[in-house]
């Protein structure tokens, strides 16, 4: 089992499922609505999971290369893109399913998520395979299937500030109770 793999295949599965919305009938809002509240728990908690699992361990991996600044990069620009992931996803709740304004908002969710993850495959999930090996990515593959099953159900979706992340996620700055980092449309009171 491989983080890089497991992260692919989810990617898949959200591919579908946003496919498996364009062909739903917009009068059949029940499915319709089925069928994205499926999709937006999933990308809430994928994201979650490539937070607590995968970008920590792609930072670490990036400081013993001494390949920080490329990694910090790619770690930025991913929890920005969560940020915006999760926006979307808050803008389609916003209005009636099935509604040409719905659609555009799927359409929005769909475009950053699609935008994100061809960065993430191209960026991220290279360096993961080029800097660690495969018993470390088995390790990170194990504990990201874990969050998600413990976590099936679904996370709080919680924007979070991009610089503020790598720094605690590379030790340099103290853990605080996880959640909110009190930025974006999703702060936490």
């Amino acid at each position: 089992m491989d983080i890089a793999q497991l992260i692919l295949d989810d990617h898949h599965e959200q591919r579908r499922l946003f496919a498996i919305l364009e062909e739903i009938d917009r009068a059949d809002t029940g499915v319709l609505a089925a069928i994205w509240d499926r999709l937006a728990s999933f990308l809430e908690l994928h994201a979650q999971a490539e937070e607590d699992v995968f970008y920590p361990a792609l930072l670490q991996a990036g400081i013993a290369a001494r390949r920080t600044a490329g990694v910090e990069d790619e770690t930025l620009d991913a929890i920005h893109d969560h940020n915006e992931i999760r926006d979307a996803i808050t803008e389609v709740a916003r209005h009636r399913v099935g509604t040409d304004d719905w659609y555009a908002a799927v359409t929005a969710a769909n475009l950053a998520n699609s935008d994100h993850m061809a960065e993430e495959e191209r960026e991220g999930l290279t360096d993961i395979r080029r800097l660690t090996g495969l018993a470390h990515r088995h390790r990170l593959a194990v504990a990201f299937a874990a969050f998600e099953a413990r976590n099936h159900a679904g996370v709080r979706p919680v924007d979070k500030d991009p610089e503020t992340y790598v720094r605690v996620a590379e030790g340099n700055s103290p853990v605080t109770a996880r959640g909110s980092l009190s930025v974006g449309s999703l702060k936490r009171p």
